[in-house]
């Protein structure tokens, strides 16, 4: 593991905010992602984690931040799978609060200080509401008040996806944070909530929201069954742990929706063989002003 530092004058300490953003092939999405970033009206530290990208992804993303003026870590994680990249940034974490972003989501200038709003009042994490591209006002309003009533219902559940999603950091480390030997499938979102929700308050609001991209995905479905998501709101609390680690667990690997298959490709080398779990920082740059 090595570093090329070109900016030792910001320290994290003088800043709320950690913003994790793994990421596996994304050249097409992640300039524009970091680009809704660097207009976030409060200052954030920036840890990217490159999962393997075989088309330059994360010379995309360094040559943005440098543009962008945002101070930035680079990391390599080769071990694949979100879950893997995702422990890896979140060990370098060193602020009160951390986000973890998708490099394909557009992020409102207000998107941190929002989310400040709702950990400040006392949740040790909190989710946004995604809204579509070119959403209107009601629109967002609609979005925005479906997730308000569907928190008020089931308050300790997950009510959004990863790339809206906010934690404590001393809360989230508590946790046990993201950790393929824990949990290695994908739903890694719902069931890292499952866990924090032990600790305390998870929030939801309407003006905390975000928009992922409308892409196609040219995969096989990720997601879980019509009969999955119906037990993960019919059972209850006392049997959550169950629900997750006896039931789901079982169910996801049956159907080989390891973490890895979020991905749009297979993690290979150029000759076709596994790469090898290491990881690497490979950059810092500048924190916006």
């Amino acid at each position: 593991m090595y570093t090329i530092s070109n900016d030792s004058s910001s320290s994290e300490t003088e800043t709320h905010w950690t913003v994790v953003i793994p990421f596996f092939n994304e050249h097409a999405f992640i300039a524009s992602t970091l680009e809704s970033l660097a207009t976030q009206d409060v200052p954030f530290v920036l840890i990217l984690i490159d999962n393997g990208s075989t088309d330059g992804s994360g010379s995309a993303a360094a040559a943005a931040c440098r543009r962008l003026g945002l101070r930035y870590t680079l990391l390599v994680e080769r071990q694949p799978g979100k879950v893997n990249a995702l422990t890896t940034g979140i060990a370098q974490v060193g602020t009160r609060y951390v986000a973890t972003c998708d490099a394909d989501t557009a992020y409102p200038s207000d998107y941190l200080r929002q989310a400040g709003r709702l950990l400040d009042g006392g949740a040790v994490a909190a989710g946004a509401c995604f809204v579509s591209p070119g959403a209107d006002p009601q629109e967002q309003a609609r979005a925005g008040r479906r997730i308000e009533r569907a928190a008020t219902v089931f308050p300790r559940q997950c009510h959004t996806g990863g790339a809206g999603q906010v934690f404590r950091t001393a809360a989230l480390r508590r946790a046990g944070q993201f950790d393929s030997r824990r949990w290695g499938y994908v739903l890694e979102d719902h069931e890292i909530m499952h866990r924090i929700a032990h600790l305390g308050a998870i929030a939801y609001s309407g003006a905390f929201r975000c928009t992922p991209s409308p892409r196609d995905r040219d995969r096989e479905s990720i997601r879980w069954t019509l009969s999955e998501r119906l037990a993960y709101h019919l059972t209850p609390g006392i049997a959550r742990d169950w629900f997750f680690y006896s039931f789901l667990a079982r169910r996801l690997a049956g159907r080989r929706l390891t973490s890895d298959r979020i991905r749009e490709r297979a993690f290979q080398t150029q000759d076709g063989a596994p790469q090898q779990s290491a990881h690497t920082i490979l950059q810092e740059g500048r924190l916006a002003a």
